[in-house]
């Protein structure tokens, strides 16, 4: 048990330090090199984990995946907003998902796989807005699969854009003024009176989904080794 905790902690600082790297310098730029030094391990620990960078860029996107979900919402057009404003929120404040999405849109990254950040988002948001559709909360024109679709796609160029102007601290500002533009052409009037896109909601979000010291570790636990 000790041997396995470690080498999750292991694996955890190498993807940390791949991440820290990748952010800054871009994958082309980044040489395993430079990751070992952040990460403190040796290169058989490294490989032991990683075959090569391009699977530690994948294991960055998938980091992506692990975040808690929203709860369930009564409301599926506050679940899906929610969603959104707690991704803008991790991208303030972690560098894992910072790193994700640099490599997702990064077009010299061609040997990795970066449509799955693109499919995963458009899953999810799809299945909401599905959800929403068979509650009456959405118009009646509105296809859940497109609209996720433009979703994904418009949250992608402001947070680029967000990056560039601000370092992401005015992207919780710019998410709310995409989604004063979009959902009028999506949620019936009556189902948007009710909806929070304000930018505090991200924080109230984030208290909510706050894990303990002790549901990390039974996470830490339960965490597949590769």
């Amino acid at each position: 048990m000790l041997k396995q905790q470690r080498a999750i902690r292991t694996r955890q600082t190498i993807l940390t330090a791949a991440a820290k790297i990748f952010e800054e310098r871009g994958y082309r730029a980044a040489t395993i090199t430079e990751i070992l030094s952040a990460a403190g391990v040796t290169k058989g620990a490294l490989y032991f984990h990683f075959s090569s960078k391009e699977e530690l860029a994948q294991g960055i996107l998938r980091e992506q995946d692990q975040s808690l979900p929203i709860p369930d919402r009564a409301s599926k057009i506050q679940q899906t907003v929610d969603t959104v404003l707690l991704h803008a929120y991790r991208l303030q404040h972690d560098p894992m998902v910072r790193a994700g999405v640099r490599l997702s849109l990064d077009q010299q990254a061609g040997e990795v796989d970066r449509r799955r950040p693109f499919t995963h988002w458009g899953d999810i948001i799809g299945e909401l807005l599905e959800k929403a559709k068979a509650q009456g909360e959405l118009l009646p024109h509105v296809s859940a699969s497109e609209t996720a679709d433009v979703l994904v796609a418009s949250f992608a160029g402001i947070q680029a854009m967000s990056q560039v102007m601000s370092d992401y601290q005015d992207l919780l500002a710019r998410v709310n003024a995409l989604l004063r533009h979009l959902l009028p052409s999506v949620a019936l009037p009556s189902v948007l009176a009710a909806v929070d896109i304000t930018p505090a909601r991200a924080d109230a979000i984030a208290d909510e989904l706050r894990v303990s010291p002790e549901q990390e570790a039974a996470r830490g636990r339960a965490a597949p080794v590769s």
